[in-house]
């Protein structure tokens, strides 16, 4: 999985570039995932549009909404308030 090679990247680059990551980010807490292993930012593909096929501009406007929302809600499962909180916790992979 793509996920995987996200912190060696991160680590290699060391800042010097920014991270995007786009694979697989359907949800809030896959978003939080992302950021968590190094990404800067993550690409939200497939939920935008199926929101615009669903319903236009108020779709779209609706899954961000909801993605934003599921993001905060992880963040505070983790025990997290901010995603510079997150980024100082680290992350432990089983």
């Amino acid at each position: 999985m793509t996920v995987n090679a996200l912190s060696p990247i991160a680590a290699e680059v060391a800042g010097r570039i920014p991270v995007l990551f786009d694979s697989g980010v359907r949800s809030g807490a896959d978003a939080l995932i992302a950021l968590a292993l190094g990404a800067e930012a993550v690409l939200v593909g497939r939920p935008y549009v199926y929101g615009l096929a669903l319903a236009g501009q108020a779709g779209v406007e609706a899954v961000l909404r909801n993605f934003v929302a599921e993001l905060d809600l992880t963040l505070g499962l983790v025990g997290c308030r901010t995603l510079a909180d997150l980024r100082q916790t680290g992350v432990v992979r089983s």
